[in-house]
């Protein structure tokens, strides 16, 4: 009876992993440069989903498959007063990070999070009404 809660709880871990990955695309949006300060755009991270509970694969619900870097091309941006453009084009390398994609994403995650809680909320007041019944 209590699966119910674990596959509930899997997916809002989940969910929250995803708009936390999510979140960091948008802060990165302009980034150009690595921590150690060298030329290299941030690359857009992704999550994947697998079956299973993170502790127990074989129990139902919903745990972190990976998570990926994209590996499509920067986006060019034509910029020659720019320090980090090539100085033979005047191009800079961007992430590869669309904004309206990373918000209906991120939409999408948070909408699968409320129907996480809602499922929770139901099955704790089915729960709830099973116990009076018995008592």
């Amino acid at each position: 009876m209590f699966n119910v809660l674990d596959m509930g709880a899997s997916g809002l871990v989940a969910q929250r992993t995803r708009m936390d990955v999510i979140s960091a695309n948008i802060l990165n949006i302009n980034t150009t440069r690595n921590s150690k300060g060298e030329l290299s755009p941030y690359r857009r991270k992704f999550v994947t989903f697998a079956e299973g509970l993170q502790s127990d694969p074989s129990k139902p619900g919903v745990r972190i498959g990976s998570i990926k870097e994209d590996q499509s091309e920067f986006l060019k941006k034509y910029d020659p007063g720019n320090p980090d453009a090539d100085p033979t084009t005047g191009y800079v390398l961007q992430p590869n990070i669309d904004l309206s994609i990373e918000y209906v994403n991120a939409l999408e995650a948070s909408r699968a999070y409320e129907a996480n809680v809602t499922m929770m909320e139901t099955t704790k007041a089915m729960i709830n009404s099973s116990l009076r019944l018995i008592a």
